[in-house]
């Protein structure tokens, strides 16, 4: 269940990470009329006629928006990474569950920079051009938010649910696990799926060591 929930996760967590990256550093938030040419705009340039220049003013909106942007797309980055490191490391709990903060906290930091874009363009741009609409760009971050947000859940769910099964065994080397001390090692051997055709058994600290040798 740990594997199924985490990988679905993290793989939802790629995506996320790539929407948000060609949300930001595209052009295509929103698409207008300027003295009658086409115009589009993102959130480092506007272009008129395919002709694109940096923004020049200092805009509050805009800074806020970069700045939650870039921060959601570098918290996204920490959490596929631990989502990743956490498979590479035999599935840590801790890793799953920091992944999916990382996730959960990506998806809200960009949902607050798209909302103030969202009410800041309504309200100024919608008044000053006519012909004008959100494009590619923008509805890509959207998109990337519902990513983050399901791949955080995933994660979390996962950190959850693995930790509220009992475990009957843990992994101590390739072919030894430590067992409850009621269990027999022919058992043990089974629920591994180990075949052995040897079994040695020891007891350390109140439980069963049980070593298959195939």
């Amino acid at each position: 269940m740990l594997y199924t929930l985490a990988g679905g996760g993290t793989l939802c967590g790629v995506a996320a990470l790539v929407l948000l990256i060609v949300s930001t550093a595209t052009d295509f938030w929103m698409q207008y009329r300027y003295s009658g040419n086409s115009a589009n705009q993102g959130l480092w340039r506007f272009c008129i006629n395919r002709k694109c220049h940096g923004h020049t003013l200092t805009v509050a909106f805009w800074d806020a928006t970069r700045a939650f942007m870039l921060l959601s797309v570098l918290s996204c980055f920490a959490g596929v990474v631990l989502g990743l490191s956490a498979f590479a490391n035999g599935t840590k709990n801790r890793r799953v569950r920091t992944g999916g903060i990382a996730l959960l906290l990506s998806g809200f930091l960009a949902l607050l920079a798209l909302a103030i874009y969202t009410g800041v363009t309504v309200t100024f741009f919608g008044k000053r051009y006519i012909d004008w609409r959100f494009s590619w760009s923008y509805i890509l971050g959207w998109i990337g938010i519902i990513l983050a947000l399901a791949a955080g859940v995933f994660q979390l769910f996962a950190y959850q649910k693995d930790t509220a099964e009992p475990r009957r065994f843990s992994r101590t080397g390739p072919n030894s696990w430590t067992v409850p001390l009621a269990m027999n090692t022919i058992s043990c051997c089974k629920m591994t799926s180990k075949s052995a055709k040897f079994f040695r058994v020891s007891v350390f600290w109140k439980k069963r060591r049980c070593i298959c040798i195939e």
